[in-house]
């Protein structure tokens, strides 16, 4: 078994102690077929030079990883789901397996499971993961990763060998269970968790573990509550920006699907919209579209809320709280203004010109009608080229009245490293998509003749418009 020089295992979980997480163990499952690895993310936790029967080994049987968790641990939380509370959560189908520290940036990463068995925390659920399931996150996070969000990175998809019965979806259907590498997995939800106990103390464990392991800046703050929350704050609403400018709808934004390092994660029923629609849902079951795409900042910061709600716990001067959760639409406006000009490749002027511009851009998708969809937009006017987005094939769109003022005020622009033009990605006439259309159909081939070209052609070429988009030619 070969281990790269940059694996350096930092075990910190159990540091919580026994309140915060169980010992657990992993399903015995049929069979492991490897089915996806994600070497990028492997060397950055040096981890690429594992042979495929190790990764199996470590990742299908969850044989521990030297010098890290000696089990995997299934972590306790609560949280509000659809905004009613529910004390009766935890890790129900997945476990922290390890933690480990990134080549270059040293943020400690975890290595957390989806569809690994079952937990303490269960709830009569079979802990598994459906094969669908996980090729649909790991097409999410492709796709999200390309487009600049921080999001969690899907790490491994095994095929384990078992029928599934679900109602959502035709059954039995095949199962899976899926690794993701995430900067930490400690959830809005932990803190309910304590809060709802009425434990102030652990409430207070919580938050010097967080800082020192996640926030180490914030180790000499006066009032180290207050600041842990301005800095969740800070991280979320970029997280949401991100989601925004990407037209993403996540789909389920409950409490214990959010995390303190502004993390996107755990993707289910989510969607990319085709078009601008900010009553768009993702979840069929989300009948008063409380998650649709033009509530997700609110949905952000009602969940916000009631991470303040459980650090103001045993406080008696709960002000600076109140005024950390005051700043999120002035934080959330300055983050997405910041998102959009990410997506324009164009440098920032000010901060009215840039809100100005973004505005614009959001009524330019809005009335450009079925024709003009998300994501050609952007690629169209990346770096502002406005001689490229008006000689292509949407160039009558972006002629017409709808457009004149998103043209008129990205004309003068700077654009953000031009050169990346030049990438073949860019001299195509369409981007790459994600729509639903596509994912079934990716799933199909899977399905009916276990064909996996598809998946595998659409990781590859989200992988060009990635380095497309971020890399320094």
């Amino acid at each position: 078994m070969t281990f790269s020089s940059a694996y350096r295992p930092d075990p910190r979980l159990p540091r919580l102690g026994p309140e915060f997480a169980d010992p657990v163990q992993a399903a015995d499952f049929p069979q492991t077929i490897l089915r996806f690895r994600h070497q990028r993310a492997a060397g950055a936790v040096g981890l690429d030079t594992l042979r495929d029967e190790d990764w199996r080994s470590h990742f299908g049987r969850f044989k521990p990883l030297p010098g890290n968790l000696e089990a995997p641990l299934a972590q306790r939380y609560h949280g509000h789901q659809f905004r009613v509370y529910n004390p009766d959560l935890g890790d129900g189908r997945g476990f922290t397996f390890a933690q480990l520290r990134e080549v270059g940036s040293d943020r400690l990463l975890d290595l957390g499971t989806k569809g690994s068995g079952q937990t303490p925390w269960s709830r009569q659920g079979d802990g598994r993961l459906t094969l669908k399931g996980g090729v649909r996150e790991a097409l999410a996070t492709a796709m999200l990763e390309a487009q600049g969000v921080n999001t969690s990175r899907t790490f491994s998809l095994i095929e384990t060998g078992e029928n599934l019965q679900r109602n959502d979806e035709p059954s039995p259907t095949r199962s899976a269970v899926l690794v993701r590498l995430s900067h930490g997995h400690i959830r809005f939800g932990t803190f309910q968790r304590q809060a709802f106990l009425e434990r102030p103390d652990q409430i207070g464990r919580l938050v010097d573990y967080v800082i020192e392991t996640y926030y180490p800046e914030l180790e000499t703050a006066a009032n180290r509550r207050a600041a842990l929350l301005a800095a969740v704050i800070d991280r979320t609403a970029a997280m949401a920006a991100g989601w925004m400018a990407a037209g993403f709808v996540h789909g389920v934004l409950n409490t214990d699907n959010m995390n303190i390092t502004g993390e996107s994660f755990d993707y289910g029923p989510y969607r990319f919209l085709p078009r601008n629609d900010p009553n768009f849902v993702a979840a069929y079951f989300d009948q008063t579209g409380l998650y649709s795409f033009g509530r997700q900042p609110e949905a952000v910061f009602w969940n916000l809320q009631q991470l303040a709600g459980c650090l103001a716990l045993g406080e008696t001067d709960q002000a600076p709280l109140v005024a950390a959760l005051n700043t999120f639409g002035e934080v959330y406006r300055t983050a997405l203004a910041a998102a959009m000009l990410r997506r324009l490749g164009i440098l920032a002027e000010s901060p009215e010109a840039d809100l100005a511009l973004a505005g614009s851009a959001f009524r330019a998708l809005a009335t450009g009608g079925d024709a003009l969809r998300w994501e050609p937009f952007f690629f169209d006017w990346f770096c502002g080229d406005a001689h490229r987005a008006m000689a292509g094939p949407r160039r009558n769109i972006y002629k017409g009245p709808e457009c004149a003022d998103f043209c008129a005020l990205i004309s003068d622009r700077i654009a953000d490293r031009p050169e990346r033009l030049e990438s073949a990605y860019f001299a195509k006439a369409d981007p790459q998509e994600l729509l639903i259309d596509e994912i079934e159909a990716i799933w199909s081939d899977i399905a009916e003749r276990d064909d996996w070209s598809a998946f595998e052609g659409k990781l590859a070429d989200l992988e060009v418009a990635r380095v497309a988009v971020a890399a320094r030619l």
